[in-house]
């Protein structure tokens, strides 16, 4: 195994695949596809492993094909040591000199950034599958082929790399998506122990580990010094984090007309996470509208999630915590931050950002902890973690779900309901909330779920009430945000 340089934190289920990948370079010809969000940290990654094995990095840059091809052809020169770059005119031969001298080295070639070339140059993932194809003829007769990894950060782009009829499609060995760091993970990452703040703070700058650099390793001294630490940042119109939430829609691939997919954003950041209510809020009609998310889709910054009581209904989340923020507490007001006013519009806009930003923040996180709690919580692994909604037809009103858990379902029997959970960021939770559950799970067990074994649980950031507990009738759980932190998911 290729041993991980020091200064790469964590990853090490990301390095752990590309170092199988590297350490059979030399034998049959290979491909790998690593792509994710941009800032996660992959250009890091793929670097550190040319540099460990003896490969060949190339960042591509938005060039013209003629540009694209003297850098590469450079880049070769250097891992190759050759005394003079060899000249290519067209890709057809960029690609057949690579796989010819290719396999001689001790390292795969890293392309990354891969979208670039290929948007200016649409044939280059064909003339890729025709030589891997020559390549796997050679393979049979013993030759070493090359082994090649191609990297992009435009997830519209890379998704369609290998999929339906796509040239690369059945050629690649290995498929890598770099996700941001999940939430427990993302706070030692940052040196942040203190829970509350590691929720507040999440709920700026999300996993994203480049963030931290954009800030000049800023971190908060403690859950007081919060909001000072919005102010330097993210409001800060001297920071690069300043602007960022706008740059990474601009950036993908695909997206025109910016204000109409800017207004989809607004939409589901503040509330609107239906299609019917995100047509309504853009005024559009649905049907118009269903480009737009399907693209934000594509590029990852928009999740569409089942209602896990509702067949056939969905609501979209935005995947990008940094969008959140940006859509609820800096769009708004841009005008006035541009101008180095954050500390008043921060004054103004901070209940906005407790009720819209940091409260559904809270749930999703409470979610995800479901999702990678310790079996023994629950009872088994779950099937499926999401929200939901219990009509409640008697009371003619509806219960909100907002940690659901499922066991996996099981041909012929009833959907067992693992857990029932509620979330919130700054109400002390009282037998109210644990009755409310104990209605939504009676409901169910009407409409036909298995909710004999069904745990009500409750995950509060304020604190809890005796009567949370109190009862000796039904499985209750309360999950404070100590217990939310203390079994980081494995990245």
């Amino acid at each position: 195994m290729i041993e991980k340089p020091a200064q790469v934190f964590d990853r090490d289920f990301e390095w752990g695949h590309l170092g199988r990948f590297a350490a059979r370079v030399g034998g049959p010809a290979q491909l790998g596809v690593v792509s994710g969000r941009r800032r996660q940290g992959k250009t890091f990654l793929l670097e550190a492993l040319a540099r460990q094995t003896g490969g060949l990095y190339f960042g591509a840059t938005e060039a013209t094909e003629t540009e694209s091809l003297a850098l590469f052809a450079d880049a070769l020169a250097e891992a190759t040591r050759l005394p003079t770059p060899p000249r290519f005119a067209t890709w057809d031969e960029a690609v057949r000199y690579l796989f010819s001298v290719g396999a001689t080295l001790t390292g795969p070639v890293v392309i990354d950034e891969f979208p670039y070339l290929s948007v200016v140059s649409p044939a280059l993932p064909s003339i890729l599958q025709r030589e891997f194809d020559r390549a796997a003829s050679a393979a049979q007769r013993g030759k070493p082929g090359v082994s090649l990894l191609l990297c992009g950060s435009a997830l519209s782009v890379m998704g369609r790399l290998l999929a339906g009829s796509a040239p690369l499609r059945g050629r690649a060995n290995l498929e890598v998506v770099v996700h941001p760091f999940e939430y427990p993970l993302a706070a030692r990452f940052w040196g942040i122990t203190d829970p509350r703040l590691g929720v507040a703070q999440h709920a700026v700058v999300g996993g994203t580990p480049a963030y931290r650099r954009f800030v000049n390793n800023d971190v908060p001294a403690g859950p007081g010094d919060f909001d000072d630490w919005v102010l330097r940042t993210v409001l800060n119109p001297g920071s690069p984090l300043f602007r960022e939430a706008r740059y990474l829609l601009d950036e993908e691939a695909g997206v025109r007309d910016s204000a109409t997919y800017h207004s989809v954003l607004a939409a589901v950041a503040g509330g609107s996470s239906t299609r019917g209510g995100i047509a309504s809020y853009v005024g559009r009609k649905a049907t118009d509208i269903s480009h737009h998310l399907g693209v934000l889709e594509d590029c990852g910054l928009l999740r569409r999630e089942e209602d896990l009581f509702r067949q056939g209904r969905a609501v979209y989340r935005i995947a990008e915590p940094l969008i959140v923020f940006y859509q609820v507490v800096m769009r708004p007001r841009w005008g006035f931050l541009e101008s180095g006013r954050g500390a008043g519009v921060w004054r103004d806009v901070r209940p906005r950002f407790l009720a819209q930003v940091l409260g559904p923040h809270f749930e999703q996180l409470c979610r995800d902890h479901a999702a990678f709690a310790p079996s023994d919580r629950l009872g088994e692994f779950p099937g499926e973690v999401g929200a939901g909604v219990v009509a409640d037809p008697a009371r003619k009103t509806q219960i909100q779900i907002d940690v659901a858990v499922l066991a996996p379902p099981v041909p012929g029997e009833p959907r067992r309901v693992l857990s029932l959970g509620e979330a919130k960021w700054g109400d002390i939770m009282d037998s109210r909330h644990v009755d409310r559950l104990r209605r939504a799970r009676d409901l169910l067990a009407a409409r036909g779920y298995d909710t004999r074994d069904t745990i009500l649980t409750c995950y509060s950031g304020a604190g809890f009430d005796p009567s949370v507990t109190a009862t000796t009738d039904d499985r209750v759980s309360a999950v404070t945000l100590d217990q939310l932190y203390e079994a980081p998911p494995t990245s």
